[in-house]
């Protein structure tokens, strides 16, 4: 879905496959188990993946469920899920529409966030960097070959790195792959193909890490993203 805005906020989720939003501010993936949270007046496009069905629910700019300025990856727990589900069915009466509206506004007013996103570089060097080291996330590139590629030095890198994504290169690396990671797997990759273009060095490293980022393994993930 091409640039747009909407004047209210929005709550983007995906029953199976994957949506990633993009805005000037960086990449927000929205999962099975993962929102995105889109305030109003955000300029945002979507690029979904896999078989991806879609559910979004819209709140009024001037009442919103929660206080988030900026977007946001919240966590889809089952009572959450089932509410969103039942209020995008169209065939839900509107009294109890209503209804839902009103325990999911309860719901999102404390659930927890997710840090499934990568920020935006702005800096010139940086983002030449972080282009470089995306088309080649399959090979471990050090910060120092990195720097080079860039025409910039480790230190300023490094420094632009912490400075505007909030993460060290290794983090945004390690955020960068299961990203890509959580595509390939969305579109029915396999897991020993998924960990070899992510650059992991064997499969069982490659579950590992998933499992500690996504609470599952790539294959559970796959499994549900493909229904």
């Amino acid at each position: 879905m091409e640039r747009h805005v909407h004047p209210g906020h929005q709550l983007i989720y995906v029953s199976t496959g994957l949506l990633v939003a993009q805005t000037s501010a960086g990449s927000w993936v929205a999962s099975r188990d993962r929102a995105i949270w889109m305030p109003a007046g955000t300029w945002h496009e979507h690029r979904a993946y896999g078989t991806a069905v879609i559910h979004t629910v819209g709140f009024d700019a001037d009442t919103p469920p929660m206080t988030a300025d900026a977007p946001a990856i919240i966590a889809v727990n089952a009572l959450v899920r089932e509410l969103l589900l039942a209020l995008t069915d169209p065939a839900t009466p509107p009294p109890e529409v209503d209804r839902l509206r009103a325990v999911l506004g309860d719901r999102l007013s404390r659930t927890h966030q997710e840090p499934i996103s990568l920020p935006a570089a702005h800096d010139p060097r940086l983002s030449c960097a972080c282009a470089i080291a995306l088309a080649h996330l399959e090979t471990s590139m050090p910060l120092s070959e990195l720097a080079n590629a860039a025409l910039t030095t480790e230190r300023t890198l490094s420094r632009l790195f912490r400075r505007e994504t909030g993460m060290s290169y290794p983090q945004w690396r390690a955020q960068a792959r299961a990203i890509r990671a959580m595509i390939l797997l969305a579109q029915g990759e396999s897991v020993t193909d998924t960990a070899s273009l992510c650059g992991w060095s064997t499969p069982s490293a490659f579950i590992d890490s998933f499992r500690r980022a996504m609470g599952q393994t790539p294959g559970a993930y796959r499994d549900v993203a493909v229904r």
